[in-house]
């Protein structure tokens, strides 16, 4: 087989099941900063906030164990069922706004929590959930119980705040619900009730979800497999600035799956996905960018974009790299550093015989140079 070393490297594969974890602290600090539901995250992930290593200097309440927890009747969560394979996807939208406070004040139980102080967030949590039962409030303290955070970890507590948080329309905990029942947390794992939780959130606008349910329309054993309601799900999640359902709906595009084959768009997807650092949407971008695929030929710019993905791990920009240096095009031709990434590429699972002929006719001071910087990319079990 004569591949061009650029061509693209194939379809979208389904990655496993997102966790909640970085959503939770935008989807939250828009909810209780009086954000608009869907302006969340634009691409940039954001961590849970690291625990607490010394006391904060600020004042906070005393360090006992919380005892308050939810209603022992738990309320019954109906969740629709998703929207009909015909159902249009909705319209592209433009980039949405970053989270803003709206001239409110930061909420004092999620400000605590971006900071890591985690008994003050619990304490602000618990105030608000007892004054105007706050459904925000609620997510947050089952978050805290979930993660052991100022709290000593319990997956019960957890799901009873998500359950009545739920119930009052937070999109987050359902969101929630939806990985605790497909990883067996508080209860054994059961795919049709987190596949409810996730439409219920899919529906209120949580753009991980409608990823996650996406890919059960994908994988057809839930749902009959249906690629053009996927479609729409990953539009859905993408137009909130889900780096991976871009860079799935990209691939879409791309091939004409579940819509018109369009192959602008598809750049524009990828290229979307690829500034928010996901690594397949770097590769895939560089590649249409090289070949002027979809937008205009640039092959320097296309050079340091691989360059980046293939510092962040992946096999096939490794490869794409060592040719471009190889060849001299988009950079200077060199190939110690040619001879380095395809070592590097080779290790990670992306043999190329012929570029090993091509850089055959180094120097042995020139291999040993290349050897030498290719060790420190290249894992103890693979040297």
């Amino acid at each position: 087989m004569n591949h061009s070393p650029f061509e693209c490297r194939g379809s979208f594969h389904p990655r496993a099941w997102r966790c909640a974890a970085w959503l939770f602290c935008a989807a939250f600090a828009a909810g209780l900063a009086g954000a608009p539901a869907s302006a969340l995250a634009q691409g940039t992930t954001l961590p849970a906030p690291p625990a607490p290593a010394a006391k904060p200097p600020a004042k906070k309440p005393a360090a006992k164990k919380p005892a308050r927890k939810p209603p022992a009747r738990k309320p019954a969560v109906t969740a629709p069922q998703p929207a009909s394979p015909e159902t249009k996807p909705p319209a592209a939208a433009s980039t949405p706004a970053a989270p803003a406070s709206g001239g409110k004040e930061l909420d004092p139980a999620y400000g605590a929590y971006q900071r890591g102080y985690y008994l003050e967030a619990f304490a602000a949590a618990t105030k608000r959930v007892d004054a105007d039962k706050n459904p925000q409030s609620m997510t947050l303290l089952g978050e805290l119980y979930a993660n052991g955070q100022g709290v000593p970890k319990d997956d019960a507590k957890a799901e009873d705040w998500y359950k009545l948080a739920a119930e009052r329309g937070d999109r987050e905990a359902m969101f929630a619900l939806a990985m605790f029942r497909l990883q067996g947390r508080g209860g054994p794992v059961n795919r049709e009730e987190a596949a409810k939780y996730l439409a219920s959130a899919a529906k209120l606008g949580q753009p991980v979800a409608a990823y996650d349910l996406a890919l059960l329309y994908l994988e057809g054993k839930i749902f009959p497999r249906d690629v053009n309601r996927a479609a729409e799900l990953l539009r859905q999640s993408a137009d909130a600035g889900n780096p991976e359902a871009q860079y799935a709906l990209g691939t879409f595009y791309k091939e004409g799956q579940g819509v018109p084959k369009d192959i602008k768009e598809s750049v524009r997807l990828l290229k979307e996905s690829a500034m928010a650092d996901n690594v397949d949407a770097m590769v895939e971008y560089a590649i249409a960018l090289f070949n002027g695929t979809g937008v205009a030929r640039d092959e320097a710019g296309a050079a340091k974009i691989f360059l980046k993905a293939a510092q962040r791990g992946s096999a096939i920009a490794q490869n794409r790299l060592a040719h471009i240096l190889a060849a001299g095009r988009g950079v200077p031709a060199d190939p110690v550093q040619a001879m380095k990434w395809n070592l590097v590429a080779t290790a990670g699972g992306r043999p190329d015989a012929g570029l090993d002929q091509t850089l055959s006719v180094l120097t042995p001071a020139q291999k040993q140079e290349a050897e030498k910087a290719a060790k420190p990319w290249i894992p103890p079990s693979h040297s």
